[in-house]
Protein backbone atom coordinates (compact mmCIF):
# COMPACT_ATOMS: atom_id res chain seq x y z
CA UNK A 1 0.00 0.00 0.00
CA UNK A 2 3.00 2.41 1.21
CA UNK A 3 4.19 1.56 -2.29
CA UNK A 4 1.36 2.59 -4.16
CA UNK A 5 0.42 5.79 -2.37
CA UNK A 6 4.39 6.38 -3.18
CA UNK A 7 4.15 5.64 -6.74
CA UNK A 8 0.87 7.57 -7.42
CA UNK A 9 1.97 10.68 -5.46
CA UNK A 10 5.25 10.70 -7.03
CA UNK A 11 4.39 10.14 -10.79
CA UNK A 12 1.13 12.63 -10.13
CA UNK A 13 3.89 15.48 -9.10
CA UNK A 14 5.76 14.69 -12.32
CA UNK A 15 3.12 14.76 -14.48
CA UNK A 16 1.94 18.23 -13.15
CA UNK A 17 5.69 19.24 -13.25
CA UNK A 18 6.11 18.24 -16.81
CA UNK A 19 2.85 19.68 -17.69
CA UNK A 20 3.35 23.41 -16.22
CA UNK A 21 7.18 23.39 -17.00
CA UNK A 22 8.63 21.34 -20.04
CA UNK A 23 10.10 23.49 -22.70
CA UNK A 24 7.86 24.05 -25.38
CA UNK A 25 4.11 24.31 -26.67
CA UNK A 26 1.39 23.53 -24.41
CA UNK A 27 0.54 20.02 -26.71
CA UNK A 28 4.16 19.17 -26.15
CA UNK A 29 4.40 19.57 -22.60
CA UNK A 30 0.64 17.47 -22.07
CA UNK A 31 1.86 14.84 -24.43
CA UNK A 32 5.46 14.45 -22.56
CA UNK A 33 3.13 14.42 -19.08
CA UNK A 34 0.97 11.95 -20.88
CA UNK A 35 3.83 9.64 -21.56
CA UNK A 36 5.39 9.83 -18.20
CA UNK A 37 2.17 8.84 -16.45
CA UNK A 38 1.55 6.11 -18.85
CA UNK A 39 5.43 4.83 -17.40
CA UNK A 40 4.48 5.62 -14.22
CA UNK A 41 1.38 3.24 -14.71
CA UNK A 42 3.49 0.76 -16.43
CA UNK A 43 6.01 0.63 -13.60
CA UNK A 44 3.31 -0.03 -11.18
CA UNK A 45 1.65 -2.95 -12.52
CA UNK A 46 4.85 -4.33 -12.92
CA UNK A 47 6.04 -3.39 -9.53
CA UNK A 48 3.12 -4.51 -7.80
CA UNK A 49 1.54 -6.84 -9.76
CA UNK A 50 4.06 -9.11 -11.70
CA UNK A 51 6.57 -8.24 -8.93
CA UNK A 52 9.10 -7.32 -12.03
CA UNK A 53 12.45 -6.89 -10.77
CA UNK A 54 13.14 -4.21 -12.90
CA UNK A 55 10.52 -1.84 -12.08
CA UNK A 56 11.75 0.06 -8.97
CA UNK A 57 15.01 -0.14 -10.96
CA UNK A 58 13.49 2.14 -13.52
CA UNK A 59 11.21 3.87 -11.75
CA UNK A 60 13.93 5.50 -9.10
CA UNK A 61 16.55 6.28 -12.48
CA UNK A 62 13.46 7.85 -14.21
CA UNK A 63 12.75 9.87 -10.80
CA UNK A 64 16.65 11.03 -10.71
CA UNK A 65 16.33 12.46 -14.37
CA UNK A 66 13.17 13.74 -13.38
CA UNK A 67 14.73 15.73 -10.13
CA UNK A 68 17.83 16.70 -11.93
CA UNK A 69 15.76 18.60 -14.48
CA UNK A 70 13.60 20.28 -11.93
CA UNK A 71 16.65 21.08 -9.83
CA UNK A 72 18.27 22.40 -13.24
CA UNK A 73 15.12 25.04 -13.30
CA UNK A 74 16.33 28.62 -12.16
CA UNK A 75 14.39 31.80 -11.54
CA UNK A 76 15.06 34.96 -13.93
CA UNK A 77 14.72 38.80 -14.41
CA UNK A 78 15.29 38.80 -17.59
CA UNK A 79 12.18 37.74 -19.61
CA UNK A 80 9.47 39.31 -21.64
CA UNK A 81 7.40 39.94 -18.26
CA UNK A 82 4.08 42.08 -18.35
CA UNK A 83 3.79 45.74 -18.25
CA UNK A 84 2.74 46.22 -14.81
CA UNK A 85 5.63 44.09 -13.30
CA UNK A 86 8.23 44.75 -16.04
CA UNK A 87 10.28 46.92 -13.72
CA UNK A 88 11.50 45.22 -10.08
CA UNK A 89 11.95 48.25 -7.61
CA UNK A 90 15.06 48.85 -5.76
CA UNK A 91 15.98 51.54 -3.42
CA UNK A 92 19.49 53.65 -1.42
CA UNK A 93 18.92 53.96 2.14
CA UNK A 94 20.64 56.88 3.92
CA UNK A 95 20.16 57.73 7.24
CA UNK A 96 16.07 58.49 7.44
CA UNK A 97 15.68 58.64 3.75
CA UNK A 98 14.93 56.29 1.49
CA UNK A 99 15.43 56.48 -2.63
CA UNK A 100 13.00 54.34 -3.93
CA UNK A 101 13.23 53.23 -7.72
CA UNK A 102 10.66 52.38 -9.96
CA UNK A 103 7.76 52.96 -7.82
CA UNK A 104 4.64 52.15 -10.43
CA UNK A 105 2.15 54.90 -10.82
CA UNK A 106 -0.39 53.44 -13.40
CA UNK A 107 -3.50 55.07 -14.50
CA UNK A 108 -5.66 52.56 -15.19
CA UNK A 109 -8.76 52.78 -17.02
CA UNK A 110 -8.96 48.61 -18.01
CA UNK A 111 -6.58 46.12 -17.37
CA UNK A 112 -5.20 46.63 -20.89
CA UNK A 113 -5.84 50.53 -21.18
CA UNK A 114 -3.35 52.29 -19.10
CA UNK A 115 -0.77 54.65 -18.80
CA UNK A 116 2.79 53.21 -17.62
CA UNK A 117 4.32 55.14 -15.59
CA UNK A 118 7.46 54.37 -13.05
CA UNK A 119 9.03 56.79 -10.99
CA UNK A 120 11.95 57.09 -8.27
CA UNK A 121 10.85 58.97 -4.83
CA UNK A 122 12.20 59.72 -1.87
CA UNK A 123 10.03 59.27 1.57
CA UNK A 124 11.39 60.25 5.27
CA UNK A 125 11.60 57.43 7.47
CA UNK A 126 11.13 60.07 10.15
CA UNK A 127 7.67 61.02 9.05
CA UNK A 128 6.15 57.80 9.10
CA UNK A 129 3.45 57.36 10.79
CA UNK A 130 1.79 53.77 10.33
CA UNK A 131 0.14 51.22 8.70
CA UNK A 132 -2.12 49.35 6.83
CA UNK A 133 -3.32 45.94 5.91
CA UNK A 134 -5.32 46.00 2.85
CA UNK A 135 -6.85 43.05 1.75
CA UNK A 136 -8.94 42.66 -1.62
CA UNK A 137 -11.22 40.26 -2.36
CA UNK A 138 -11.27 38.54 -5.76
CA UNK A 139 -12.44 34.59 -4.75
CA UNK A 140 -15.13 34.26 -1.95
CA UNK A 141 -14.57 35.16 1.89
CA UNK A 142 -11.00 33.06 2.79
CA UNK A 143 -9.17 34.08 -0.63
CA UNK A 144 -7.90 37.81 -0.79
CA UNK A 145 -4.56 39.65 -1.85
CA UNK A 146 -2.70 41.50 0.84
CA UNK A 147 -1.11 44.54 0.60
CA UNK A 148 0.75 46.64 3.20
CA UNK A 149 0.63 50.39 2.99
CA UNK A 150 3.04 52.61 5.07
CA UNK A 151 1.31 55.97 5.21
CA UNK A 152 3.59 59.47 5.90
CA UNK A 153 2.65 62.62 8.28
CA UNK A 154 1.97 64.59 4.70
CA UNK A 155 -0.52 61.92 3.88
CA UNK A 156 1.33 59.89 1.23
CA UNK A 157 1.51 56.38 1.12
CA UNK A 158 3.56 53.65 -0.25
CA UNK A 159 2.03 50.26 -1.02
CA UNK A 160 4.13 46.84 -1.48
CA UNK A 161 2.63 44.11 -2.54
CA UNK A 162 4.17 40.49 -3.22
CA UNK A 163 2.45 39.36 -6.48
CA UNK A 164 3.57 36.94 -9.44
CA UNK A 165 5.99 37.93 -12.07
CA UNK A 166 3.84 37.18 -14.94
CA UNK A 167 5.37 37.13 -18.21
CA UNK A 168 3.33 39.48 -21.47
CA UNK A 169 0.42 37.35 -21.88
CA UNK A 170 0.39 35.14 -19.11
CA UNK A 171 -2.27 34.19 -16.67
CA UNK A 172 -2.56 33.59 -13.06
CA UNK A 173 -2.50 29.54 -12.27
CA UNK A 174 -2.95 28.63 -8.34
CA UNK A 175 -1.58 25.18 -9.92
CA UNK A 176 0.77 26.18 -11.38
CA UNK A 177 2.29 28.42 -8.62
CA UNK A 178 3.56 25.20 -6.99
CA UNK A 179 5.63 24.12 -9.85
CA UNK A 180 7.99 27.08 -10.63
CA UNK A 181 5.48 28.48 -13.26
CA UNK A 182 6.19 32.07 -12.36
CA UNK A 183 8.95 34.58 -10.65
CA UNK A 184 8.11 36.53 -7.68
CA UNK A 185 7.77 40.15 -7.50
CA UNK A 186 7.19 43.00 -4.73
CA UNK A 187 5.65 45.90 -6.63
CA UNK A 188 6.24 48.90 -4.91
CA UNK A 189 3.32 52.03 -5.74
CA UNK A 190 0.96 54.25 -4.61
CA UNK A 191 -2.44 53.84 -3.46
CA UNK A 192 -4.19 55.50 -6.67
CA UNK A 193 -2.67 52.76 -8.49
CA UNK A 194 -2.63 49.35 -6.80
CA UNK A 195 -5.62 49.91 -5.14
CA UNK A 196 -7.69 51.48 -7.41
CA UNK A 197 -6.74 48.95 -10.48
CA UNK A 198 -8.35 46.03 -8.12
CA UNK A 199 -11.71 47.96 -7.04
CA UNK A 200 -12.27 50.37 -10.50
CA UNK A 201 -11.08 47.94 -12.82
CA UNK A 202 -11.17 44.37 -11.58
CA UNK A 203 -14.52 44.69 -9.57
CA UNK A 204 -12.83 42.96 -6.18
CA UNK A 205 -13.82 44.10 -2.83
CA UNK A 206 -11.47 46.06 -1.11
CA UNK A 207 -10.65 46.31 2.69
CA UNK A 208 -8.14 48.55 4.97
CA UNK A 209 -7.27 47.39 8.18
CA UNK A 210 -5.09 49.70 10.49
CA UNK A 211 -1.96 47.82 12.41
CA UNK A 212 -1.20 48.25 15.86
CA UNK A 213 2.48 48.69 15.74
CA UNK A 214 5.12 50.80 17.04
CA UNK A 215 7.15 53.17 15.02
CA UNK A 216 9.95 51.42 15.78
CA UNK A 217 8.66 48.12 14.39
CA UNK A 218 6.97 50.42 11.15
CA UNK A 219 10.35 51.66 10.42
CA UNK A 220 11.75 48.14 10.47
CA UNK A 221 8.57 46.21 8.55
CA UNK A 222 9.75 49.09 6.07
CA UNK A 223 13.00 48.37 5.97
CA UNK A 224 12.64 44.67 5.29
CA UNK A 225 10.11 45.76 2.47
CA UNK A 226 13.66 47.59 1.24
CA UNK A 227 15.83 45.02 2.30
CA UNK A 228 13.42 42.32 0.05
CA UNK A 229 12.99 44.77 -3.03
CA UNK A 230 16.76 45.01 -3.40
CA UNK A 231 17.51 41.07 -3.09
CA UNK A 232 14.73 40.46 -5.95
CA UNK A 233 16.45 42.77 -7.93
CA UNK A 234 20.01 40.77 -7.48
CA UNK A 235 18.50 37.20 -6.67
CA UNK A 236 15.36 36.50 -8.56
CA UNK A 237 12.84 33.81 -6.61
CA UNK A 238 10.05 31.53 -7.58
CA UNK A 239 6.62 32.31 -6.55
CA UNK A 240 4.93 29.58 -4.31
CA UNK A 241 1.26 29.57 -4.15
CA UNK A 242 1.60 28.31 -0.39
CA UNK A 243 5.29 29.15 0.68
CA UNK A 244 6.25 32.68 -0.97
CA UNK A 245 3.10 34.23 -1.38
CA UNK A 246 1.57 37.37 -0.50
CA UNK A 247 0.83 36.94 3.58
CA UNK A 248 4.02 34.22 4.32
CA UNK A 249 6.26 37.08 2.72
CA UNK A 250 5.20 39.14 5.20
CA UNK A 251 4.79 36.66 7.77
CA UNK A 252 8.73 36.03 7.60
CA UNK A 253 8.89 39.77 7.36
CA UNK A 254 7.20 40.66 10.78
CA UNK A 255 8.74 37.49 12.49
CA UNK A 256 12.18 39.22 12.57
CA UNK A 257 10.53 41.83 14.61
CA UNK A 258 8.44 39.77 16.70
CA UNK A 259 9.85 36.22 16.92
CA UNK A 260 7.08 35.30 19.12
CA UNK A 261 4.18 35.26 15.88
CA UNK A 262 2.70 31.79 15.20
CA UNK A 263 2.09 30.30 12.55
CA UNK A 264 -1.18 29.64 11.39
CA UNK A 265 -3.79 28.60 8.73
CA UNK A 266 -4.89 31.76 8.33
CA UNK A 267 -1.55 32.62 6.72
CA UNK A 268 -2.93 30.89 4.07
CA UNK A 269 -6.48 31.34 3.38
CA UNK A 270 -5.92 34.73 3.24
CA UNK A 271 -9.56 36.14 3.55
CA UNK A 272 -9.39 35.18 7.48
CA UNK A 273 -5.92 37.47 7.99
CA UNK A 274 -7.94 40.51 9.86
CA UNK A 275 -8.74 37.87 12.64
CA UNK A 276 -5.36 36.33 12.60
CA UNK A 277 -4.12 39.94 13.28
CA UNK A 278 -6.87 40.88 16.23
CA UNK A 279 -5.54 37.27 17.95
CA UNK A 280 -2.07 38.60 18.02
CA UNK A 281 -3.11 42.15 18.85
CA UNK A 282 -1.75 43.61 15.37
CA UNK A 283 -4.76 44.82 14.77
CA UNK A 284 -5.84 48.19 15.82
CA UNK A 285 -7.97 47.84 18.74
CA UNK A 286 -10.54 50.97 18.78
CA UNK A 287 -13.08 47.94 16.55
CA UNK A 288 -13.68 44.32 16.29
CA UNK A 289 -12.56 42.71 13.26
CA UNK A 290 -16.49 43.18 12.10
CA UNK A 291 -16.40 46.86 13.14
CA UNK A 292 -13.21 47.41 10.58
CA UNK A 293 -15.03 45.22 7.94
CA UNK A 294 -17.51 47.30 8.03
CA UNK A 295 -16.21 51.24 8.24
CA UNK A 296 -13.20 49.67 6.79
CA UNK A 297 -14.33 48.39 3.03
CA UNK A 298 -13.30 51.28 0.52
CA UNK A 299 -14.53 49.56 -2.51
CA UNK A 300 -17.14 52.19 -3.06
CA UNK A 301 -15.49 55.28 -1.81
CA UNK A 302 -12.57 54.16 -4.15
CA UNK A 303 -15.16 53.82 -7.05
CA UNK A 304 -16.78 57.06 -6.55
CA UNK A 305 -13.34 59.28 -6.30
CA UNK A 306 -12.47 61.37 -9.10
CA UNK A 307 -8.54 62.10 -11.51
CA UNK A 308 -8.41 65.02 -9.02
CA UNK A 309 -8.99 63.98 -5.97
CA UNK A 310 -6.65 62.57 -3.18
CA UNK A 311 -7.83 59.05 -3.07
CA UNK A 312 -5.62 57.83 -0.06
CA UNK A 313 -7.94 59.94 1.85
CA UNK A 314 -10.79 59.33 0.10
CA UNK A 315 -10.96 55.57 0.95
CA UNK A 316 -9.81 56.56 4.74
CA UNK A 317 -13.45 58.76 4.86
CA UNK A 318 -15.17 57.88 7.96
CA UNK A 319 -12.59 55.44 9.46
CA UNK A 320 -11.14 57.82 11.98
Amino acid sequence: MLAAILLFVSGAWGALALAFRFPGPRPLRFMVAGAWSLGCLVAWIAWLGWRSSWAPLAFVAAHVVLLGWWASLRPRNDRAWADDVARLPSAEVTGSRVLMHDVRHFQWRTDDDYDAHWETREYDLDRLVGADAILSYWSGEAIAHAMLSFGFDDGEHLVFSVEIRRKRGEAFSEIGGFFRQFELVLVAADERDIVRVRTNVRGEDAYIFPLRITPEATRSLFLSYVDAANGLARSPRFYNTVTSNCTTIVYRMAKRIDGGLPFDLRLLLTGYLPEYLADNGALDPRHSVDEWRRVGRITDRAKATGPADDFSAEIRRGMA
